[in-house]
C-alpha cells in the first residue's frame, strides 16, 4: 500500500468515527502501558470510541506516525482532529480539558473527574 493509500484510508477512518484511538491492542484488552492509560481514561469517562490496532498492520503503524508528524502511539482523534498521546491525554483529562473538549465537540460522555 502506498503512504497517500494509507493516510486516505487514515483520514477515512478519523472522519468517519467521532472518536479514534491509534493504539498497540483492543479496548479493554491493551498490549502496552500507554494505550492501556488512554483506554482506561476513556473508558473512566464512558466514551464510545473506535479502537484501531496498529500491532495488525505495519502500515497503520508507520502510516498513524507519519500522517499526524507524531513519532509515538497510542493517538487520540476527536471528531477528526488529532488530540495528542498518552501524556497530553493524561495532563487534559486530569485538568479537566479532555472532558471539556468533549463537550465542545458534541461527544458523549460521563463528568467524571480523576479519582485519588
Amino acid at each position: 500500500m502506498s503512504q497517500q493509500t494509507v493516510h486516505d484510508h487514515i483520514r477515512k477512518l478519523v472522519s468517519d468515527n467521532d472518536v479514534v484511538l491509534f493504539m498497540k491492542g483492543h479496548k479493554n484488552m491493551a498490549q502496552c502501558g500507554f494505550s492501556h492509560q488512554v483506554d482506561g481514561i476513556l473508558q473512566h469517562l464512558g466514551v464510545d470510541y473506535k479502537d484501531i490496532n496498529v500491532l495488525e498492520s505495519v502500515e497503520i503503524r508507520d502510516g498513524i506516525k507519519s500522517f499526524t508528524n507524531w513519532p509515538t502511539i497510542p493517538q487520540l482523534y476527536v471528531k477528526g482532529e488529532f488530540v495528542g498521546g498518552c501524556d497530553i491525554i493524561k495532563e487534559m483529562f486530569q485538568a479537566g480539558e479532555l472532558q471539556d473538549l468533549l463537550d465542545e465537540r458534541g461527544v458523549k460522555h460521563t463528568k467524571k473527574t480523576m479519582t485519588a
